[in-house]
């Protein structure tokens, strides 16, 4: 399988030889989607945890994220999502091969000094004989997230993820720690 990479840091664009044009713009709309689902997911977010709390947070994050990735998804035409090497819903955030390659490579990168809240990469693959065009962006883990995603928990919150998400392993992070990345991918 032939694949042209691009990496994206920082900003900053490197192709590689071989990466079709048709895909340089793809990155800019990638960001753009992410941070569309990221927003629009925090905001709800906030509204749920000032209205009613983290365990009332936990229900509208069950509900909601799915629901702004699948309308990102149908208004875009990209294929939306979230993943995580700890998924929190395994059903709907556990990640393929090359997902998990990449949130490996997030997690060395971070390692090795660089900010998760810049860690990007993009690859074009062959999938079923198309060319597609593959992003994604990691999720920082930040101090808010730690009252859902911490290691010491309300009981009351513990409650709600028990019941939420009987497979849960997303919890135990620290602020900082790669919590998982947002994913899309476009077939041309």
């Amino acid at each position: 399988m032939m694949r042209a990479r691009v990496l994206i840091a920082m900003g900053v664009s490197l192709a590689v030889a071989g990466t079709n044009i048709a895909f340089a713009d793809d990155a800019t709309e990638a960001k753009a989607l992410a941070r569309r689902f990221a927003t629009t997911l925090q905001g709800e977010l906030q509204t749920a945890l000032a209205d009613g709390g983290p365990a009332v947070a936990v229900e509208v994050c069950r509900t909601r994220a799915p629901a702004i990735a699948a309308r990102l998804t149908e208004e875009s035409g990209w294929r939306i999502g979230r993943v995580s090497l700890k998924p929190r819903n395994g059903a709907l955030n556990a990640p393929d091969e090359w997902e998990r390659r990449v949130l490996r490579q997030f997690e060395d990168r971070r390692a090795a000094g660089a900010d998760s809240k810049t860690l990007t990469y993009a690859e074009v693959t062959t999938q079923n004989g198309r060319a597609t065009y593959r992003f994604m962006q990691a999720i920082p883990t930040a101090a808010a997230c730690l009252m859902c995603h911490g290691a010491t928990l309300t009981p009351e919150v513990a409650q709600a993820l028990d019941a939420a998400y009987p497979g849960d392993r997303a919890r135990g992070y620290q602020a900082g720690e790669l919590r998982g990345a947002f994913t899309l991918s476009k077939t041309r």
